[in-house]
C-alpha cells in the first residue's frame, strides 16, 4: 500500500522515526503541505495521515484511491467526515496519547499566572536585581493556590488529571461534565455551570468543542464569575469570545488568562487577546512533548496496521 503523510513536521520535526509506518507500505512523508497541492502529493496513495491539512469534500471525492485517512491528533475536524463515510473511507484519530503532557501544562499556565516566573527571570538578565535598593523584589502579585477552587469545565481523562495535581496543590476541586452532573466523581464536585462560575477562583477549560460550547467564556458568563478569576485554556481556542475576554481582562474583572490555543491558528496579530492585560499566549504547544508525540506516533502506527488487518480502531466515522 502506498502511505503519504501530508503535513509531518509538527509530529515528528526530526527527534523521532517514521520507521515503523514505513515498514507497513510504501512511504512518503512531507513535512508540509499547501492546501492547493493535496490532491498532487495524494496521487494514487491508499493511505493517507494528516494533521492539520484540510480533507475537504471536494479532496475526498476526488482522491479516488484513498481508502484510509489517519489524524495525526485527537480533534478530527480537519476532516469532512460525512464525505469520507460516504466514499467509503476510514477516519481514525489519536485518542489519549496527551493526558499526562496537556494536565501538566495547564498546571503550568496557572502557575505562571501565579508567579510571572519567566518575566522575573528576564528582569534578573536585565540587570534589575544587581540593581535593586532590596535583597528580593517582585513586579506582579503573588497568589498561593492551597484552599482556592479550581473549577474544570469537562471532566475527562485531561479534566481528571488537572483535578488531580490541583487537589495535591491543596486546591478544592469542582467540575462540571456532561456525563457525570452530580455527586462526587474522580475526586471532583460536580455542579452545574453556574455554580461552577460563582465559586471558582481558577476555571480550566477541557471540554470539547461543540455548538453549545462554542463561546463559552462570554461577557454572560464573566460576569457570573468572582472577580480576579484566572482562566486557563489548552483545550481549543473557539470555546473562548477572544473579544469579551479582553475587555474583562482589561477592566480587571479577571484577574488573568493564560491561553495555548486561540480561535485561529496561527494566531493572527489582530486577536483581541494580543490587547489584553495579564495575558499569557503559547503557540498550541501542550500537546509536544516527546514522550506525548511518540505515543502519537505508535498509536498512529498501531492504527494503520489495523486498518491493514481488517479490524480498524480508533475510528471515527463508523
Amino acid at each position: 500500500m502506498k502511505i503519504v503523510v501530508l503535513d509531518g513536521y509538527t509530529e515528528n520535526p526530526g527527534d523521532l522515526s517514521w520507521e515503523a509506518l514505513g515498514s507497513l507500505g510504501d512511504l512518503t512523508v512531507y513535512d508540509r503541505t499547501p492546501q492547493e497541492q493535496v490532491l498532487e502529493r495524494i496521487g494514487k496513495a491508499e493511505i493517507i495521515l494528516v494533521n492539520k491539512v484540510q480533507m475537504t469534500k471536494e479532496i475526498i471525492e476526488a482522491a479516488s484511491t484513498v481508502k484510509y485517512i489517519g489524524v495525526l491528533a485527537t480533534g478530527y475536524n480537519v476532516v469532512d467526515v460525512a464525505a469520507a463515510k460516504a466514499n467509503g473511507i476510514t477516519v481514525t484519530n489519536i485518542p489519549t496519547y496527551g493526558t499526562d503532557g496537556v494536565a501538566q501544562y495547564a498546571i503550568g499556565l496557572l502557575l505562571e499566572l501565579c508567579h510571572r516566573i519567566g518575566d522575573h527571570s528576564n528582569t534578573v538578565h536585565a540587570g534589575d536585581w544587581t540593581n535593586n535598593a532590596d535583597w528580593c523584589y517582585w513586579n506582579s502579585p503573588q497568589m498561593e493556590l492551597a484552599g482556592k477552587t479550581i473549577g474544570i469545565i469537562g471532566y475527562g481523562r485531561i479534566g481528571q488529571k488537572v483535578g488531580a495535581i490541583a487537589k495535591a496543590l491543596g486546591m478544592k476541586v469542582i467540575a462540571n461534565d456532561r456525563s457525570h452532573t452530580e455527586g462526587i466523581f474522580a475526586g471532583a464536585r460536580m455542579v452545574n455551570l453556574d455554580q461552577l462560575f460563582k465559586e471558582s477562583d481558577v476555571i480550566s477549560l477541557h471540554c470539547p468543542l461543540f455548538p453549545e460550547t462554542e463561546g463559552l467564556i462570554n461577557k454572560d458568563n464573566i460576569a457570573k464569575m468572582k472577580d480576579g478569576v484566572y482562566i486557563i485554556n489548552d483545550s481549543r481556542g473557539q470555546l473562548i469570545n477572544e473579544a469579551d475576554l479582553r475587555d474583562a481582562l482589561n477592566s480587571g474583572k479577571v484577574g488573568g488568562a493564560a491561553v495555548d490555543v486561540v480561535s485561529t491558528e496561527p494566531i493572527k496579530m489582530d486577536n483581541p487577546l494580543l490587547a489584553a492585560k495579564n495575558m499569557i499566549i503559547t503557540p498550541h504547544m501542550a500537546w509536544a512533548s516527546r514522550e506525548a508525540r511518540s505515543r502519537l506516533m505508535d498509536i498512529a502506527v498501531d492504527n494503520v496496521e489495523k486498518f491493514q488487518q481488517g479490524n480498524p480502531v480508533n475510528v471515527v466515522n463508523a
